[in-house]
């Protein structure tokens, strides 16, 4: 029997009230036998079920988990993440790799960063790697990409722009951007576009969503904002919400990126919040706009919208917090990120989960709700829909976490000319306004690279080795110690020894994927 708003295989919906209704509508027992047996024909998969999902990932840039009002922000306006988490899956316990790129690279495969040598931001993807856009396609979906890439140049003869790693179309960017973007559409030459970066990414998602819609094909988009990232800007609008910020908020000045210059300034940071909360709150506006398409277009009761950042809080944009760290480190402030996913008729009711989930779990959980097979690679990720439902009450797997240091053989994995970008940038690189990638081969693994700041997060504990200057082995009871402040290792010595096993296996499976195994 399927129960109403269940799932079929793990991966489709029916609503049994509408099939009851339709059979009450008439008394012809003619009808009354189409309509049961086609709903029997979908449910043997005799065709291909028309309620898989359309699928809408969206992520913010450097948002952290604290940066939204349903986290209890006390300053922050975020009214329509905080509607889809009143009425969708809250992820509580949602984690992201330490900074951008890997996180990028981590959503699309499924598998962790180092695998393919996306160690750190301006790292690209390889050419063979398996993404979530190739399988979705070749599941039947429309795919497109909307904004930030970052892992590889997005220009036309790039191996590892948009749509060769399975992308129908795309309006991307290498890296990240502010007002008036300039964005490369399906490879070509960058075309700047006037206004606010968030709604601009929307509009254009929205077009394609209404083409896929009149094709009668299911869709795939991937709206990846260029906010909240510094440097900072924003409508005088959004900025005007936060003009009396509280001066005791953030005393003192950070170091940023300059908006005129592209060099490293130093500005009091209580004028960078407001900036700073100008971009997150017109971002959600934009995902507020998003949804109102989407309802107008009546595709908002089966579309998955599932929204996340791709690492913790910055520096720049960090005050009073629960948690430890900053953007680029292993401990809670560095990884874990706002999740939330909304899906009316998938996720029936509000719920809220505290099972651990992270980036890498979302190619595995789309495949098994578009009915797309995962790729037979080693995979970090785990398939969350028995979460949608609240059958999944522990994760078992754990998630691991790992700064690689040090890594570079100097042989290029892809031609050096293929990997320069084309979109510029505020930010100054180097000598330059725009972003170049490099992926080394590697043909031999050493003890040291090993090494580097790694964690290993499972449903009891959180082992953190090397995590700052001389920290060592330090192992957490996040149930009791959020802000990770107590150092349990002494006390249990078997647990860390246990966990310290337990990831350096992974670390090896993850070396001798670096080396290219898989693709063998």
């Amino acid at each position: 029997m399927v129960e109403k708003g269940g799932f079929w295989c793990g991966m489709s919906t029916v609503s049994l009230t509408y099939l009851e209704k339709s059979l009450r509508v008439s008394g012809d027992n003619m009808k009354q036998l189409i309509i049961l047996t086609l709903f029997l024909l979908t449910r043997l998969g005799g065709a291909e079920s028309p309620s898989r999902p359309n699928i809408i990932l969206l992520m913010g840039d450097d948002h952290g988990w604290e940066e939204v009002g349903y986290n209890g922000h006390p300053y922050l306006k975020t009214p329509f993440l905080d509607e889809m988490a009143a009425s969708g899956l809250r992820l509580d316990n949602f984690y992201a790799q330490p900074v951008c790129s890997p996180t990028r690279g981590n959503v699309l495969t499924g598998r962790h960063p180092n695998r393919y040598g996306t160690f750190t931001p301006g790292c690209s993807l390889r050419p063979e790697e398996i993404t979530v856009a190739h399988l979705l396609s070749k599941a039947g979906y429309g795919t497109g990409h909307f904004g930030k890439w970052h892992v590889g140049p997005v220009k036309k003869e790039s191996p590892t722009n948009p749509g060769a790693m399975g992308f129908d179309e795309w309006l991307s960017h290498d890296n990240f951007f502010e007002m008036d973007p300039v964005f490369s559409r399906n490879g070509g030459a960058p075309k700047k576009f006037y206004g606010e970066s968030s709604e601009i990414l929307i509009d254009e998602a929205i077009n394609y969503i209404e083409k896929k819609k009149n094709a009668e094909a299911p869709f795939f988009t991937v709206i990846w904002f260029g906010s909240p990232h510094e440097p900072y800007s924003g409508l005088e609008t959004d900025l005007a919400l936060y003009r009396d910020l509280p001066k005791e908020f953030a005393p003192g000045e950070v170091s940023l990126t300059s908006n005129e210059t592209g060099s490293r300034v130093k500005r009091p940071q209580r004028e960078v919040l407001i900036e700073r909360f100008a971009e997150i709150t017109a971002m959600d506006r934009s995902i507020g706009k998003l949804r109102n398409a989407l309802k107008t277009l009546g595709l908002r009761d089966n579309t998955l919208l599932w929204y996340c950042g791709d690492n913790g809080t910055p520096p720049s944009g960090l005050t009073k917090s629960r948690f430890r760290g900053v953007k680029g480190k292993v401990y809670e402030n560095g990884i874990r990120v706002p999740g939330v996913i909304e899906w009316p008729n998938g996720i029936s009711r509000p719920r809220n989960s505290s099972v651990n989930s992270v980036t890498s779990d979302i190619l595995p959980t789309l495949c098994a709700l578009a009915g797309a097979k995962t790729p037979k690679v080693p995979l970090d990720g785990v398939n969350l829909v028995p979460v949608f439902n609240g059958e999944m009450k522990k994760r078992g797997e754990a998630i691991e976490f790992w700064n690689i240091r040090g890594m570079g053989s100097g042989k290029p994995y892809i031609d050096p000319e293929l990997q320069k970008g084309t979109t510029p940038l505020v930010k100054k690189m180097g000598n330059i306004f725009t972003r170049n990638f490099r992926n080394d081969r590697y043909e031999k693994i050493r003890e040291k690279d090993f090494k580097g700041a790694r964690a290993i997060l499972t449903d009891d504990y959180k082992l953190v080795l090397d995590g700052g200057k001389g920290t060592g082995a330090e192992l957490f009871d996040l149930k009791k110690d959020l802000g990770e402040t107590h150092n349990i290792a002494q006390a249990h010595p078997d647990v860390v020894e246990q966990l310290s096993k337990k990831l350096r296996g992974w670390q090896e499976s993850v070396l001798n994927s670096l080396m290219g195994k898989d693709y063998n």
